[in-house]
């Protein structure tokens, strides 16, 4: 396994009435140039899951991801690669369905569909499946970015930066759709830890733009925060961030505790850079937006990993 370009947690929250705005905003709290380099070939994983609309909260949204294809082309990468393979729906339904094939198209980036191969086998810390194949884009790539929604999972608990990528990459050629042949879900949170052991995310970036409640992913109830992005460089941090949000301290979140305890992650927020917009008031705005009121983890400072 490779290091993320940058391993010190700095986490960006921004919140903009265009969720593009935000974006921008949000990015450039971060490091980045020390995470996008001039001649990277840099992958953007974005959550493609089913043929749904954006304001659904199902999936991202094009003009968004846009903005994001071009902030990174302004730091001269070789290549940029939108990679991804949905487990909901054919990936090319997804694509033409939402519109994402148009900004490819006016990009002018490649796509490649993590659904197929050619593969590589990947050996996971897993019991079943103990491995997979997976897309050989995993050896090529300099630098990979992970882009979706938050959303309340049946499974997972939350479904954030590194589910994208967890579930995202392993071919539904080889493991069905929704990717449940081989056994992914028998363990889920087990599955993504060991998913997240091998594959480092250099940029998370998780919208609220658009949030899924009650139950994801794909048929809970939208709700609009009207531009609040998280991004940051460790995606422990990131899907901690998150989390708070719907209202989990990590422990509520088997796969982020599991990766804090084995240190691939910073889940103590207290230990975090936290840039930008202040936690506090993000999920002040989160919550009255889901629910009406305030319901503010950390009204009183950050709280610590296991609450009160």
């Amino acid at each position: 396994m490779k290091a993320r370009r940058v391993f010190e947690p700095i986490v960006s929250i921004a919140k903009d009435y265009n969720e593009g705005d935000s974006l921008e905003e949000c990015l450039y709290n971060l490091p980045l140039q020390r995470i996008l380099k001039e001649g990277d070939k840099v992958v953007i994983t974005p959550n493609w899951v089913k043929a749904k609309k954006p304001n659904t909260a199902t999936v991202v949204g094009p003009n968004t991801l846009d903005r994001l294809i071009k902030i990174v082309k302004r730091f001269n990468p070789r290549e940029v690669i939108i990679a991804t393979g949905s487990g909901g729906d054919p990936t090319d339904k997804v694509m033409n369905y939402v519109g994402y094939d148009k900004v490819i198209k006016e990009n002018n980036v490649k796509f490649i569909d993590l659904n197929y191969g050619p593969y590589v086998d990947l050996e996971l810390n897993h019991n079943k499946p103990s491995k997979t194949k997976i897309n050989v884009l995993y050896e090529e790539m300099d630098v990979l970015i992970s882009f979706t929604q938050l959303k309340i999972h049946e499974e997972a608990t939350i479904s954030a930066g590194i589910k994208n990528i967890a579930l995202g990459w392993p071919p539904a050629e080889i493991h069905g759709f929704p990717k449940k042949s081989l056994g992914i879900h028998e363990d889920l949170h087990h599955f993504i830890v060991a998913m997240a052991e091998k594959i480092p995310i250099d940029l998370t970036i998780i919208s609220a733009d658009k949030t899924m409640i009650g139950t994801g992913p794909s048929d809970g109830k939208a709700i609009d925060t009207s531009g609040i992005i998280i991004a940051g460089t460790d995606p422990v941090a990131c899907d901690t961030v998150g989390a708070r949000l719907l209202g989990f301290l990590p422990q509520a979140v088997h796969y982020l505790y599991d990766l804090y305890k084995k240190g691939l992650g910073e889940a103590q927020l207290e230990k975090v850079d936290m840039r930008g917009l202040d936690l506090k008031t993000a999920e002040q705005i989160f919550s009255y937006r889901a629910y009406n009121q305030g319901i503010v983890i950390d009204k009183n400072g950050i709280k610590g990993i296991h609450g009160n």
